[in-house]
């Protein structure tokens, strides 16, 4: 419970007022400091008042200062145990910061992406979205600037699976293809904050053509969520070098994994036979092995 509530303000964050921001960055950079603050303390320290302090809880779902402090003082008691001699887990990458230590913190960064989604992935709504997918006629995947790799892959793993895909990253050419979809077609986008302009348009068009909308993304409370007929939701720390959708491409692509493996389990020997079919149209493209000379 306790992660899921800082997993849900991570997303939440950029659509806060400025005065709850500058709350939560405070929470989530030191939750441990936080947690030991009245609430006047944390006021007085985010430039801001008992009031704003206030409905900054009640905004990210809790009842009021002392159940944040709660939630602070088990997540500072989380990361203690987490702790690794190599890495401040907190820290930021810095200018002193030699080669080692920026490997060390953007390959923790990376694992805690992938643990904190898939500790907090729907169940229900992965088998959901599993489902309308094995069932559909074809499968729209959308995606912008750092989105579209990630969307890109996903097409290419349905293909691989033997289902009708396609990967639109250009907002024009990704609402002519939304407004062919059908009843029974899946429509889904990658958006790390769920307010892309491009994104909510490509939505509203799949939505009015009756096609099943999913999103995955970091913030629940979001428009392109609001739009979701299935919402996964991702989970990415952001730093100074590790923007938004820098930080949310290693969750998005553990989520198109899972839905990957998912619906290849469904149809088990189908699925080889169509990976084996791919596989084998490709495999032509590779160059020859050299052998060794000895």
């Amino acid at each position: 419970m306790t992660a899921d509530v800082l997993v849900r303000l991570r997303g939440m964050l950029s659509t806060l007022p400025r005065a709850e921001q500058a709350i939560a960055r405070m929470v989530l950079d030191n939750p441990g400091t936080a947690a030991e603050l009245t609430i006047s303390e944390l006021a007085q320290a985010a430039g801001t008042s008992e009031t704003t302090v206030t409905r900054f809880c009640r905004n990210i779902g809790l009842r009021g200062y002392a159940q944040l402090r709660l939630h602070l003082a088990a997540e500072a008691e989380r990361l203690r145990a987490d702790a690794r001699p190599d890495v401040n887990i907190a820290g930021d990458i810095t200018p002193a910061d030699s080669t080692a230590e920026v490997i060390r913190k953007v390959g923790y960064a990376d694992a805690r992406a992938v643990e904190d989604t898939v500790a907090h992935l729907d169940v229900d709504a992965l088998d959901r979205l599993v489902a309308a997918i094995d069932t559909a006629g074809r499968i729209d995947v959308f995606g912008v600037g750092s989105s579209a790799i990630v969307a890109v892959d996903a097409a290419q793993k349905f293909q691989r699976g033997g289902h009708y895909a396609a990967a639109w990253s250009d907002p024009h050419a990704g609402l002519m293809s939304a407004s062919n979809l059908r009843p029974g077609d899946v429509a889904i986008a990658l958006t790390h904050s769920g307010r892309t302009r491009d994104i909510l348009d490509v939505l509203a068009e799949a939505k009015r053509r009756g096609a099943t909308i999913a999103v995955i993304t970091s913030n629940a409370e979001s428009p392109a969520a609001v739009l979701a007929d299935v919402v996964l939701t991702t989970a990415a720390r952001e730093t100074t070098f590790r923007s938004g959708g820098t930080a949310s491409r290693t969750a998005q692509l553990t989520v198109v994994d899972c839905l990957f493996v998912l619906l290849a389990k469904l149809h088990y020997e189908e699925s080889l036979e169509a990976m084996e079919r791919a596989h084998d149209a490709v495999r032509g493209r590779a160059l020859p092995m050299e052998r060794d000379p000895r």
